[in-house]
């Protein structure tokens, strides 16, 4: 089976590429860097001749005002358009646990829109929603950094290692579609706080980490369904404790 990854150079991308060529696919890694532009459409008709699947893994390079929706709804709609043309038969999406939550920050809006335009369209789909993953601690942490202090809201979260995401992403991409949506996560839920105290403390990071339920998360206010999937998302075997110890520098 010939299988495209938008942005397959990417964390998942890579990951996902590795997994799906260990089971003897095809495996089309496709991005700017390989001559293959979402937003302009080059190269976009080439790689996706012939391909069954097509696993969309590009984000914005941009998270503000309307410069990430641009960048959804214009990637969104030339790549539905080229696989219309080439007959991919399976449209995989990577979005976000919690999107129509947090519609008040432009890039959910923006993943939200991606979401609509996969939808309304004629391909079979299936969207993988994920909670956020174990790699982004140290952003977040920036993100609510003010000199030695970090601010971070103390709201329940379910965050996944990308390791198990892409294991996810290469069993969508060869099952069928679901023409819906499909959410995963972590093993453990715990409050977002703790775990970037951790995080820190395991890099040697003195910084005081400051439990803050007004810390904003780019943005946003987060309270505990924020961020937390529904009832039963497919859940990732790594726990937070062998991730962090594998993580750490030595």
């Amino acid at each position: 089976m010939k299988i495209v990854i938008i942005g397959g150079s990417g964390l998942i991308g890579a990951k996902t590429v590795v997994r799906l060529r260990r089971r003897g696919h095809e495996v089309i890694p496709a991005s700017p860097s390989s001559g293959v532009d979402t937003i302009t459409g080059k190269g976009l008709a080439e790689a996706l001749a012939g391909a069954q699947v097509v696993v969309d893994l590009a984000n914005s390079p941009s998270f503000e005002g309307e410069a990430v929706l641009r960048f959804f709804e214009t990637s969104g709609r030339n790549l539905l358009g080229a696989e219309a043309i080439a007959g991919v038969q399976h449209h995989v999406a990577l979005s976000v646990v919690g999107t129509e939550r947090l519609l008040a920050s432009s890039y959910f809006r923006g993943k939200r829109a991606q979401e609509k335009l996969i939808e309304a369209s004629n391909i079979p789909y299936t969207i993988v929603r994920s909670t956020q993953f174990f790699e982004f601690l140290g952003a977040i942490a920036q993100a609510g950094s003010d000199g030695q202090s970090v601010h971070v809201s103390p709201a329940l979260v379910q965050p996944i290692a990308a390791d198990d995401v892409a294991d996810v992403m290469a069993d969508v991409a060869l099952g069928p579609p679901r023409n819906g949506m499909l959410e995963i996560a972590g093993p453990e839920r715990k409050g977002l706080d703790e775990l970037v105290r951790r995080f820190l403390r395991e890099r040697n990071d003195t910084r005081e980490v400051v439990t803050d339920p007004e810390a904003l998360y780019f943005g946003l206010k987060l309270d505990d369904r924020s961020l937390t999937p529904g009832d039963d998302p497919r859940t990732g075997a790594i726990r937070f404790g062998e991730w962090l110890a594998l993580a750490s520098p030595r």
